[in-house]
């Protein structure tokens, strides 16, 4: 008798035991496991983007992340100018967006979009700012003409491959100033890229300066005047996926976000005015 209970206590620890690595089994090829393992790796975007989008381009990866968990948003923000060198130079980029059609066009023109993916997807103002401490009385490009010529202010703009500095030469030579007379008077400082234009007028070290107004709200600086198309043309923002993009899918998903209304409310938050679908 006592052999025949040791013998059902063995085979009942047997079957404890088969029926306890079956489970740990079917555990390891559980889809939940499966998803959360994708999860932990989410397919990165690298976006290059115009400096004057930095506070927009933050705010829509936030909403934008919350809603595509398997999507990882990396920013990288300069002068449109910078951002094409680098993706020339071989940078990994999934995503474009310059702040005038000259860079995207070099870009396309040697291959290095898809031409498919290109649309032009917002406008954006040039606006003349004076600093919050200036005595200069200035509140127009008019007024501002009159000043550099009488040499008693001091104005900050971008430099000439950056293309709100293009867009101030523009405005200079609808006005017949002269640049580089103007530099060698020393009215004249400059910048790199936008922020840092943005920048010099919101620390008050110049007297004025002329960047895009979606920078002068996100900087809380006041507009004194926006120039005309006359004056340089309209100011678009064109788009692209880079034709050797390694999150081509996820890229454009991106992009076609960007022309959503919810989007868009961001953009026309701070000025932008949103060209999808015109």
């Amino acid at each position: 008798m006592k052999r025949i209970i040791a013998l059902m206590m063995a085979l009942l620890i047997i079957g404890v035991i088969m029926t306890a690595c079956g489970e740990s089994t079917n555990n390891s090829s559980d889809p939940v496991a499966t998803i959360d393992e994708k999860g932990a790796n989410p397919t990165e975007v690298v976006v290059f983007a115009a400096a004057s989008m930095t506070e927009t381009l933050e705010e829509l990866a936030d909403k934008y992340e919350a809603d595509h968990p398997t999507v990882k948003l990396t920013y990288n923000f300069d002068s449109s100018g910078t951002l094409k060198t680098q993706i020339e130079e071989g940078a990994a980029c999934d995503l474009f967006i310059s702040a005038a059609q000259k860079q995207m066009n070099g870009l396309e023109e040697g291959g290095y979009i898809d031409s498919d993916t290109r649309i032009d997807l917002l406008e954006n103002k040039v606006a003349l700012c004076v600093a919050e401490n200036s005595d200069s009385g200035i509140k127009s490009y008019d007024d501002m003409k009159d000043h550099l010529e009488s040499g008693d202010v001091l104005m900050a703009i971008g430099n000439e491959d950056v293309p709100v500095g293009q867009y101030t030469q523009k405005i200079f030579t609808y006005y017949g100033l002269d640049e580089a007379a103007l530099n060698d008077k020393g009215v004249l400082t400059y910048g790199s890229n936008v922020k840092e234009v943005t920048t010099q007028v919101a620390e008050g070290t110049v007297d004025c300066g002329i960047i895009y107004q979606t920078d002068a709200y996100s900087a809380g600086l006041d507009v004194a005047d926006t120039a005309t198309e006359e004056m340089c043309g309209q100011v678009i923002y064109p788009a692209a996926v880079l034709s050797n993009s390694k999150a081509s899918a996820e890229a454009k998903a991106f992009l076609d976000y960007l022309q959503t209304a919810d989007a868009s409310a961001v953009f026309e938050k701070v000025g932008f005015s949103p060209l999808a679908g015109k």
